[in-house]
């Protein structure tokens, strides 16, 4: 029961950083030269989740900007909003229902302790 409750806050501080990340890059989609930061997740020996943070390093698009009288190429960030939107609604979902397991571990626990009196 406890590892239940235990995996559950593992997933959500996970998921948490995962939403983190997607606001990151949502926030700096029109940011010049942004490299959009991605969530890994990885399976702990315990049973736990952790979260490998990494820089996506592909080139954003690159637009011509008037400077000085001449055109300069520019790169914009990387972040494509079609991925981190449907990703930001998955990772909702998910945090969600771990919230449930959560309440559902707990309830669980307390009705065991009920009886046990």
């Amino acid at each position: 029961m406890i590892s239940v409750i235990r995996s559950s806050i593992s997933a959500i501080n996970a998921f948490g950083k995962k939403m983190g990340i997607i606001a990151d890059n949502v926030a700096n989609v029109g940011s010049e030269g942004y490299k959009k930061k991605e969530a890994m997740f990885k399976e702990n020996p315990n049973g736990g989740v952790s979260v490998e943070i990494r820089r996506v390093e592909t080139p954003g698009h690159t637009v011509l900007v008037e400077e000085n009288d001449s055109m300069v190429p520019k790169e914009l960030s990387n972040v494509d909003l079609t991925e981190e939107i449907p990703q930001s609604v998955v990772t909702k979902r998910y945090y969600e229902v771990n919230l449930k397991i959560l309440k559902s571990g707990e309830e669980m626990l307390g009705m065991l302790l009920d009886i046990k009196k």
